[in-house]
C-alpha cells in the first residue's frame, strides 16, 4: 500500500524537520481513534497534544508532528518538528490538495451541510475514489485535517466548511481550492456574531471565493439572501447553478412525505427525475436536489445519483429513525424515535416539525389508547438579540399545532412552551437533564416523538434515555 505521507513529503510540504525516515497511512489528532501508521498531530486546544505524543507511539503512530520532542518521548522517537503545529497542519492540507487531480466539491449552509456531505459522498462513491471526513470537521483545523487525509489518487472529495464568525470561510475555501461550491441555505444561524441574516450570507457567500478557474456555485434560489449569494458569484466570474422550488436550473415540482420516505419530482439539465429518499423531510428533498447539481457539475452522471441517493441515510443526531420496542412480549408495542438533536436553529426546527406532523401514530399499543405525536424540544442557541422573540413565534409554527405534546427544556424554550395552548403543554424543565427521569411518563408506546434542539442544549440526555426504554430498531437498513 502507498504510503498517504513519507517523511520526505511531510517535511517538504511543512518546512519541518523528520528525526528519522517514516511512513504514515492516516492523519490522526486524536489517540483515542488513532490507527497503528497514522502521522499523530499534536494540536493545542484544551489540552496541549505534545502531552499524548507518547501515548500515541504507544499505540502505533508512524510519527508526531510537534514543535518540540516532549518529556517522556525517547530521543529517537519519529517526529515531525515544526515551528507552529495548526500552521503545519495546514500546509498538509494545502500539498494534498495541490498533489491530487481529484474534482472537488465544497459545501457550506446554515442548516444541513453535514447531511448534504454526506449526501453527496454516498453517491459519488458510486462513481469512483470519494473523499470526505468521517464526522463535521469543517473548522480551522477540521478542513486542513480533511485535506491531509486525502489520497492522491482521489477521484472525487468533499470538504464541508462552517463558520460561527465573520471572516473564517475565505481562508478555508481558498485552501480547499473547490471546483463546485454550493450553499444549501441561509437562516438564523450563529446570530449572536451577525447584525442580521444578510451579513450571514455574505459569509456563506465566501464559500465561493477559493474556487477554481471555471468554477461553479450551486445556490439556493429560494431563500431570500439569495441575490446576496449570487452577485458574489457574479463579481468572480463563477457560473452560478440554482436550486430550489422557484430556481430555474434544477427545480422541485413535487415533494411527497410519507411515514419513512420522501418522493421527489424534480427537473434539471434538460432532464425529469423522479427519486425518492429513504427518509422523511422537505429540507432533506432540497438538498438532494442540490446534490443532483453538484454532481452534474462535477461531472459525474446525475441520473445515477437520482437511483443511488435512496441508500443514503442521515448521520447519527441528524434526523435518524429508529424503532424503540418497548416490550418484546407484546406485539407491536414500540414507539418511533426522530433523532435530531445535534443542532437547531428556526428553519431546521421547522423542517423536523414537518416531517413529525407527517409521521402516522400507531393506536392501542400503549397505556394511551391514542398514539401522539410529540416533541421533546430544547433550546435554540446562538440566535442573538432575538433570541426569546425567535422561540415564542415557534408556537405558532403550522405543524407544531398539529402535535398532541410538546415538552420543552431549557430557559429560552420556556417561551415557546407558554406561548403553547394549555392542552399541547407538557412538561417544562431548566436542563434537559431534569426531563431524563420523567421519559417513561412523557412518551408512550404508539408515539411518534421528535427530539430537537442544539446541541449545547444537551437534548442529546433525552435520547438516549428513551432508547434505554426499551430495544432500539434502525427503521433505515
Amino acid at each position: 500500500m502507498k504510503a498517504l505521507w513519507t517523511s520526505a513529503e511531510a517535511a517538504a510540504a511543512t518546512g519541518g524537520q523528520s528525526t528519522q525516515d517514516w511512513q504514515a497511512q492516516g492523519v490522526s489528532i486524536d489517540t483515542r481513534t488513532i490507527q497503528e501508521g497514522d502521522l499523530f498531530v499534536a494540536l493545542k486546544d484544551v489540552r496541549d497534544g505534545h502531552a499524548f505524543v507518547a501515548q500515541a507511539l504507544d499505540k502505533g503512530a508512524a510519527a508526531a508532528l510537534v514543535t518540540h520532542r516532549p518529556q517522556g518521548v525517547a530521543e529517537d522517537a519519529p517526529l515531525l518538528i515544526v515551528s507552529d503545529v495548526l500552521e503545519a497542519l495546514a500546509a498538509l492540507g494545502r500539498a494534498a490538495r495541490a498533489r491530487t487531480d481529484a474534482k472537488i466539491a465544497a459545501i457550506t449552509g446554515s442548516v444541513g451541510k453535514t447531511s448534504t456531505k454526506e449526501m453527496l459522498r454516498a453517491v459519488l462513491e458510486k462513481q469512483g475514489k470519494c473523499h470526505a471526513a468521517e464526522a463535521s470537521y469543517n473548522n480551522h483545523w477540521g478542513v486542513p485535517l480533511t485535506l491531509a487525509r486525502m489520497p492522491a489518487d482521489t477521484d472525487y472529495a468533499v470538504i464541508e466548511i462552517g463558520m460561527s464568525n465573520p471572516g473564517e470561510i475565505t481562508p478555508l475555501s481558498r485552501m480547499a481550492r473547490p471546483h463546485v461550491a454550493m450553499v444549501t441555505t441561509v437562516a438564523a444561524a450563529h446570530l449572536a456574531s451577525f447584525e442580521n441574516l444578510a451579513g450571514i450570507a455574505v459569509e456563506k457567500a465566501c464559500i465561493m471565493d477559493g474556487l477554481e478557474p471555471a468554477g461553479v456555485a450551486v445556490l439556493n434560489g429560494d431563500i431570500e439572501t439569495s441575490g446576496i449569494l449570487q452577485d458574489h458569484a457574479h463579481a468572480l466570474g463563477a457560473r452560478t447553478v440554482l436550486f430550489g422550488e422557484t430556481a430555474p436550473d434544477w427545480t422541485v415540482r413535487n415533494v411527497r412525505i410519507t411515514g419513512d420516505v420522501t418522493v421527489i419530482t424534480a427537473s434539471g439539465g434538460g432532464e425529469d427525475y423522479l427519486f425518492k429518499l429513504s427518509v422523511p423531510g422537505r429540507h432533506f428533498a432540497m438538498n438532494a436536489l442540490g446534490v443532483l447539481a453538484v454532481a452534474e457539475a462535477l461531472g459525474a452522471d446525475p441520473v445515477a445519483v437520482s437511483l443511488d441517493i435512496a441508500a443514503w441515510v442521515p448521520p447519527a443526531g441528524r434526523g435518524t429513525r429508529e424503532v424503540i420496542v418497548t416490550d418484546m412480549a407484546n406485539d407491536g408495542e414500540s414507539l418511533e424515535l426522530l433523532d435530531d438533536a445535534f443542532n437547531a436553529n428556526p428553519a431546521s426546527l421547522a423542517a423536523s416539525l414537518e416531517v413529525l406532523a407527517a409521521s402516522t401514530p400507531a393506536n392501542n399499543v400503549g397505556r394511551i389508547v391514542n398514539g401522539r405525536r410529540v416533541a421533546i424540544l430544547g433550546d435554540m442557541l446562538e440566535l442573538g438579540q432575538s433570541e426569546a422573540e425567535m422561540h415564542r413565534e415557534m408556537a405558532q409554527n403550522a405543524h407544531l399545532r398539529t402535535l398532541d405534546l410538546v415538552h420543552c427544556s431549557g430557559p429560552l424554550m420556556r417561551h415557546l412552551w407558554e406561548a403553547l395552548p394549555e392542552e399541547k403543554r407538557g412538561r417544562w424543565a431548566q436542563t434537559a437533564a431534569e426531563l431524563v427521569p420523567h421519559v417513561s411518563r412523557l412518551v408512550d408506546a404508539g408515539d411518534v416523538v421528535l427530539v430537537k434542539g442544539s446541541k449545547g442544549s444537551k437534548v442529546s440526555l433525552v435520547v438516549d434515555a428513551i432508547r434505554k426504554l426499551g430495544h432500539r430498531h434502525s427503521q433505515q437498513q
